[in-house]
């Protein structure tokens, strides 16, 4: 299984600007630009987009491994804070943290902090950022 989205950046860093679509068309030519991404301009961010992508694929992951011990969760609530930070004259992603709150009747404190930690480091988000990254690159006319 595969999926696509798509950028488009036009201009220079400061000046220029971008929009991102995915395939599903949930994100549909969406705005960003420097402004959304390092000051508090209205559209979206690569950061944001991980974020959301990482809760997601958390609150996923906790349900399955909750439902592997027979435990089904009524809610889960899971926030990504993508901290952005300029180190040696780059900008890098130095952490993901998560907040997660979770209604799951029957399940021991134990019970759940175990799973959770199983889907902190199992679900394929959290594994996508580690590995290497293949790139095809070409130059037009």
């Amino acid at each position: 299984m595969k999926r696509t989205a798509t950028a488009r950046w036009n201009g220079s860093l400061k000046e220029g600007n971008g929009v991102i679509s995915t395939a599903s068309g949930v994100l549909d030519d969406t705005q960003y630009s420097f402004g959304t991404r390092f000051e508090d301009g209205q559209g979206t961010n690569p950061e944001e987009l991980i974020g959301a992508a990482h809760a997601g694929c958390f609150s996923m992951a906790l349900s399955m491994i909750l439902g592997q011990s027979d435990l089904t969760p009524e809610s889960i609530d899971t926030q990504a804070t993508v901290t952005l930070e300029q180190a040696d004259g780059a900008f890098a992603v130095t952490k993901i943290h998560l907040d997660v709150t979770a209604k799951v009747p029957g399940a021991s404190e134990d019970d759940f902090l175990q799973a959770a930690n199983a889907a902190k480091s199992g679900c394929p988000i959290s594994k996508a950022l580690k590995p290497a990254i293949t790139m095809d690159a070409k130059l037009e006319d």
